[in-house]
């Protein structure tokens, strides 16, 4: 009996970690060619170059090139293991249909640096937004006009966008704006991302 329980619940944890959307996972050599990618980063790649990368020309988007980029130069700096383990590259993606963030890490190898390889993660971020937008409102103390701009900033929207959408101008989005950034301590929009999405 107790088999048959511990069969079922292994069949059931199984099942669940089948439906768990995880990161989109790539990883490349030192010179940029790609050795592994996997179903949902193929996905979420001709995501981002339909709706987000203009600039696209192959199936990998610039901002993912650009990431692999700056962890190819970081290679040069971090040449162990250990060096990587408190350090990452990362970029959120706004201009898609929802906000993702790309991540990369060197896997070095010392003893042949020409063999170093490079991982890198696509994730869509937002997925718990209503529960970031709560704890981001208290922690910043952000006021509810505030904390409905950042809402629409999630989903990558311009300031003329939000304006438009919350029947106010352009250069009263810019305000906000510019008052998330002194309560966050950030300069950017996507500064402004990156702290209140802990990332």
């Amino acid at each position: 009996m107790l088999r048959n329980d511990s069969k079922s619940a292994a069949a059931e944890l199984q099942q669940i970690a089948q439906k768990r959307e995880g990161p989109a996972i790539m990883v490349f050599t030192s010179s940029l060619k790609l050795l592994y990618q996997d179903q949902e980063a193929w996905k979420l790649c001709a995501e981002i170059n339909q709706h987000g990368d203009k600039n696209s020309r192959g199936i990998l988007p610039p901002s993912v090139i650009e990431v692999c980029n700056e962890v190819k130069k970081q290679l040069q700096l971090r040449t162990h293991s250990k060096d990587w383990e408190q350090f990452r590259i990362k970029r959120v993606l706004m201009g898609s249909q929802r906000p993702m963030l790309v991540s990369g890490v060197g896997l070095p190898n010392p003893e042949h640096p020409e063999e170093a390889q490079m991982l890198v993660t696509i994730e869509v971020i937002g997925r718990q937004q209503h529960a970031v937008l709560e704890q981001s409102k208290e922690r910043f103390h952000l006021t509810e006009r505030e904390g409905t701009v950042v809402e629409h900033l999630l989903k990558g929207w311009t300031n003329k966008e939000i304006g438009n959408a919350l029947g106010i101008t352009e250069q009263t989005i810019k305000e906000h704006i510019k008052h998330i950034m002194e309560k966050t301590k950030t300069t950017t929009r996507t500064g402004i991302l990156v702290q209140l999405l802990g990332l």
